[in-house]
């Protein structure tokens, strides 16, 4: 079963490609600041500054 989008198929297909690219994007982005706060909060830790919460970055998950 195959749907006729009539004469802007490709702009509709290229639109919800480039959605999804950049939903993608934001998600890497995200997961790459992730890390790279967790890694902050490890190095500030391992030099003697502690958190407010009680808790260290190794709990965190």
């Amino acid at each position: 079963m195959m749907i006729d989008l009539g004469p802007y198929a490709s702009f509709i297909a290229t639109s919800y490609l480039a959605a999804l690219l950049v939903v993608v994007l934001l998600i890497g982005w995200i997961a790459l600041d992730y890390r790279a706060q967790k890694a902050r909060l490890r190095a500030l830790e391992q030099s003697g500054i502690s958190r407010r919460s009680g808790r260290s970055a190794t709990e965190i998950r």
